[in-house]
């Protein structure tokens, strides 16, 4: 047995030390749990959310083909095969604007 003074004293340095680590790792607990959490609440709302509608059909001038779509608050684009983006009208699906894609 050590029976010198302080031989179960820790010193000051480390006993900060601890209590930083301890502080720390209930820090990162606390926001582990604040994540799941508002992970939990917000899941549900965006569930629940009605999708965005899509035009039941889409009629694209001389036999174009469809690569891609894209929608607006009053319009849908379609990006085409022979490079070009048709912008239509989302109430009436008349044709709006075409834009040519300069090939590289």
């Amino acid at each position: 047995m050590d029976d010198s003074p302080g031989a179960g004293a820790e010193p000051a340095n480390l006993r900060f030390l601890r209590i930083l680590v301890t502080i720390l790792t209930a820090s990162m607990i606390g926001g582990l749990v604040t994540v799941i959490v508002l992970i939990v609440i917000k899941v549900p709302e965006v569930v629940k959310t009605a999708p965005v509608p899509l035009p039941d059909t889409i009629v694209l001038p001389d036999g174009s083909q469809a690569t891609n779509f894209t929608r607006g608050p009053d319009w849908y684009g379609v990006v085409t095969r022979d490079n070009r983006i048709l912008i239509f009208n989302i109430n009436d699906g008349q044709l709006r604007q075409t834009i040519r894609i300069k090939p590289r």
